[in-house]
């Protein structure tokens, strides 16, 4: 009697996965559920928390002067996924999976500077977010977790600062016309 229960369960649980996996869908063309949603964002963050404790160096001392030459490296490296004001309204952004993040979010600026730079450094595995580690220095990824937590609400004063740096190169211009309107004056 009780192997029979057992095996009962046991079936029960096999036809349960079974009608989940045939609704199991791994098109990045719709928008996950918010119990995926809220399972990847937690095992992330978790992860995130845990690799940033150790292995990050020291931030530089002159945050102004970090923060602006970030904003040079970020038009180069960041904008073309998560736009010249960091809200992530361009063509890739729209269509990664997971979507690129808004960079001016309450959920990305809770990450802890290390956090932030554990993430520019290292990239996050099955998404679009690239390490940058290999290409650039600890000083130029502490100028983004900078200029990432300086990002204005205004994208206009971004883009001026942009184009005052000789950065905003011809696919940054397009995404600029594109996807913030063609009324914005770089002068």
């Amino acid at each position: 009697m009780r192997s029979r229960i057992i095996w009962t369960i046991v079936a029960s649980g096999v036809v349960l996965i079974g009608i989940g996996l045939m609704h199991l869908s791994l098109t990045a063309l719709q928008d996950p559920g918010p119990l995926e949603t809220r399972i990847a964002n937690l095992v992330k963050q978790f992860a995130i928390r845990l690799a940033s404790r150790r292995g990050i160096p020291p931030p530089p001392v002159d945050t102004r002067a970090r923060a602006e030459a970030g904003g040079t490296h970020y038009s180069l490296d960041c904008g073309i996924c998560h736009g010249v004001d960091g809200r992530a309204q361009t063509p890739s952004a729209q269509w990664m999976y997971p979507r690129a993040a808004d960079l001016t979010s309450k959920q990305v600026q809770s990450y802890s500077d290390q956090e932030l730079f554990w993430i520019i450094n290292n990239g996050i595995r099955f998404t679009g977010m690239q390490g940058f580690g290999k290409l650039e220095t600890p000083d130029h990824i502490w100028g983004l977790v900078k200029y990432v937590r300086a990002l204005p609400s205004d994208s206009r004063k971004v883009i001026r600062r942009i184009s005052k740096s000789g950065a905003l190169t011809p696919r940054l211009c397009f995404t600029v016309v594109c996807y913030t309107g063609p009324s914005i004056s770089t002068d």
